[in-house]
């Protein structure tokens, strides 16, 4: 067996990786180092410096391509809505036109965000693209690909950056750095976050079974927790951090949930509410 994955050097990438390596497949990644770091290199993995546009220089008989690389939080795409869109537009027909030349299967890597209004950011509109994207090839081509739509992933390799990680990332980088915690508005907002290691166990299931969704495979817990909550975690295991609220931003949605039971029914799917056992662990 042998696996694409573009973004292999990030956060889900490498989690991810280091699964197939462990089930024998042979990997090649192909990422531009933007977010993606070295350190999260496994050994016996070809990587592949390069933005995702040169994928169609890449050769070989591949039996799936995982398609993580994106520009993949809300606020940086309002600083660079050009980039936002080649990234995870023209980036991902590059794939796809990859992919049919190649016969080879797509999983996308796409968002929680397309339950709410696309235009409410750049970011949430082109990866709203990428899942039509992912249709246009399926149903003008016979392609077959798939949708994975990801919640608020957490886990190892989790991005420690105050730009372009995640609250959990951000917050810790902040607490690293001796300075205060940072409230996005009310803090009444709720997300349903998933540890990495689930969304690597329903994207290797939807690979290894033969049921094609016909809309998207949704990988959240079906769980959430508001900012405060997750506040009160790391206040448990950082007795002395302080938080200060910061004002509203756009694309900052009240709630994610995954409502839908499918990965469950039909993948065997069994996630876990791992959140505050992960934040003791810190």
């Amino acid at each position: 067996m042998k696996a694409l994955v573009t973004g292999g050097a990030g956060f889900i990438g490498s989690n991810l990786i280091k699964r197939l390596v462990k089930e024998g497949c042979q990997v090649v990644s192909l990422d531009n180092y933007s977010t993606g770091d070295k350190r999260n290199h496994v050994e016996g993995v070809k990587y592949i410096e390069g933005d995702i546009e040169t994928i169609e220089y890449i050769k070989g008989d591949y039996e799936i391509c995982f398609h993580l690389a994106a520009q993949s939080r809300v606020q940086p795409s309002f600083d660079d809505p050009t980039e936002t869109l080649r990234a995870n537009v023209v980036g991902t027909s590059a794939v796809m036109e990859w992919s049919k030349a190649n016969d080879c299967q797509v999983i996308y890597a796409g968002s929680s965000s397309k339950h709410n209004d696309p235009t409410d950011s750049p970011y949430a509109m082109y990866k709203f693209l990428g899942e039509e994207i992912l249709r246009l090839y399926r149903n003008s081509f016979d392609g077959h690909n798939q949708i994975c739509r990801f919640y608020n992933a957490y886990g190892p390799n989790e991005s420690l950056d105050i730009k372009n990680g995640n609250v959990i990332g951000i917050w810790r980088k902040l607490i690293e750095e001796g300075k205060p915690i940072t409230i996005v508005g009310d803090g009444h907002q709720r997300r349903d976050f998933i540890h990495v290691d689930d969304i690597v166990d329903a994207l290797i299931k939807v690979w290894n079974q033969d049921v094609v969704h016909n809309d998207g495979w949704e990988l959240g817990v079906g769980k959430s927790y508001s900012i405060l909550e997750l506040f009160q975690f790391f206040k448990e295991r950082y007795p002395k951090i302080e938080s200060v609220h910061i004002p509203d931003q756009k694309g900052n949605y009240r709630e994610t949930r995954s409502t839908c039971q499918d990965a469950r029914k039909i993948l065997g799917w069994k996630p876990k509410d791992r959140l505050e056992d992960y934040i003791k662990s810190l």
